[in-house]
């Protein structure tokens, strides 16, 4: 195979990686219930790119209080 394709898929491999990487820390960071947490984190596991597209529409919003930022000026109050 073609030297720069093969550097293309590694990186866009990679990119997958890390974008899946944050939305299952985003995922346990929510204020879901666990069971809830642990099936979307399978979902992120088994199905990479699908799972991802599944998660940007119906996944759980926003994040626990307290594991957000802690100090005042990143504070929004």
């Amino acid at each position: 195979m073609n030297e720069p394709v093969t550097y293309f898929w590694i990186a866009v491999a990679v990119i997958i990686l890390l974008v899946d990487l944050w939305a299952i820390v985003s995922v346990l960071r929510s204020d879901k219930a666990d069971t809830t947490k642990a099936m979307w984190a399978l979902l992120l596991l088994a199905l990479p790119v699908v799972g991802l597209a599944i998660w940007g529409v119906l996944g759980p919003r926003g994040i626990k209080r307290g594991s957000g930022p802690s100090s005042p000026e990143h504070s929004k109050g």
